[in-house]
């Protein structure tokens, strides 16, 4: 006999596809485009509060469901781009980087404000910086020098353009958990 969806269940499912649509909302938001083939979008911003909001493995699954969508041929990525296409573009690295990014936000996230009792806004940040630009820098580079056939000096410094937004970003995030976890309590930060 099956048992019926648990609420905990139910919420997670509703958790992930929430996250999955404010990726797709960001991506209404203008893009600009560089030189090189990678726009500047706003898209990591949900990628890096996925992580640190949902948790590794939820905010892994809500970018994929996000990039499952994309690669469906929906439009929603910066831009109105969609389909697979994207997934051989310059910018392709970066996209597949996205779910491991928010899986490490997460991890860290959960690293840092639990078992330590560092400030939340202090570990909310350093996880957007460790997931949102680290993790995410290592597939874009590797997906520039691959797909771009850049150097991987050339393809690093082409990205070091995106720091100083990704930067912004990450306090962004850093904010906006700390004000969802204050504004309710119940909301738990890590599975």
């Amino acid at each position: 006999m099956n048992k019926a969806p648990s609420a905990n269940s139910s919420r997670t499912l509703a958790h992930i596809a929430l996250f999955a649509a404010l990726i797709a909302a960001m991506g209404m938001i203008p893009k600009v485009d560089l030189p090189f083939g990678v726009p500047i979008t706003l898209q990591t911003l949900g990628v890096m509060m996925a992580g640190c909001l949902l948790g590794a493995r939820r905010g892994f699954l809500a970018v994929s469901l996000f990039l499952l969508a994309v690669a469906l041929g929906l439009p929603l990525l910066a831009g109105g781009r969609g389909g697979l296409g994207v997934f051989v573009a310059p910018s392709a690295g970066f996209l597949i980087g996205w779910p491991f990014g928010a899986a490490a936000s997460g991890f860290v996230m959960r690293r840092l404000s639990r078992p330590s009792g560092r400030a939340l806004l202090a570990g909310a940040f350093i996880s957007a910086l460790v997931g949102g630009i680290g993790v995410v820098y290592v597939f874009g580079i590797a997906g520039l020098t691959l797909i771009a056939k850049l150097s991987v000096q050339h393809a690093a410094l082409a990205s070091a353009i995106f720091i100083p937004g990704d930067l912004l970003k990450c306090a962004i995030c850093a904010l906006v958990v700390q004000t969802v976890v204050r504004g309710l309590p119940h909301w738990r930060l890590a599975e």
